[in-house]
């Protein structure tokens, strides 16, 4: 009897374990942000301020992609490039008029992302979790689905 729970609780355990994904936080609402909208999939990831002007004039461009992206496997997500949290993060990211998840917690050791010292930068990264472009500057949402595109068909 001993051996059947201590197997019993040793299988729901690795399955318990085997359901986790990353931890990515919560986003600028502070809601938790779930794995599944990360992980096995493809992410657009852009990291902005609010003192970049370019930064300021791709927000609806990126607003754009993730309209256009909504129910194809692609996430749009931002990141704070000062890491401004909470009631901050919330009132930066409605300012600039940001339709798309904002990450509270920096994802760029789970991915290994280089720190950029310019912005705004944005990460294409797969569904396997490796990055696969590193766009510098301001984008289009024309640009950055051609890209996107481009590069799922080499995979």
């Amino acid at each position: 009897m001993t051996r059947r729970l201590a197997a019993a609780l040793t299988i729901i355990g690795a399955l318990m374990l085997g359901g986790c994904g990353n931890d990515y936080g919560i986003d600028q609402n502070g809601q938790k942000v779930a794995s599944e909208r990360l992980d096995k999939q493809w992410v657009v990831l852009n990291y902005w301020a609010e003192w970049c002007g370019p930064c300021r004039t791709e927000i609806p461009e990126l607003n754009h992609l993730a309209d256009e992206l909504k129910g194809k496997n692609v996430g749009v997500f931002g990141v704070n490039f000062d890491n401004v949290q909470g009631v901050e993060l919330k009132d930066a990211s409605e300012k600039l008029g940001i339709k798309f998840t904002v990450l509270a917690q920096d994802p760029a050791e789970l991915f290994e992302l280089p720190r950029s010292e310019a912005l705004p930068v944005t990460y294409i990264i797969d569904n396997k979790g490796k990055v696969r472009e590193q766009l510098m500057g301001e984008q289009t949402a024309a640009g950055v689905m051609a890209k996107l595109e481009a590069l799922q068909a080499t995979q």
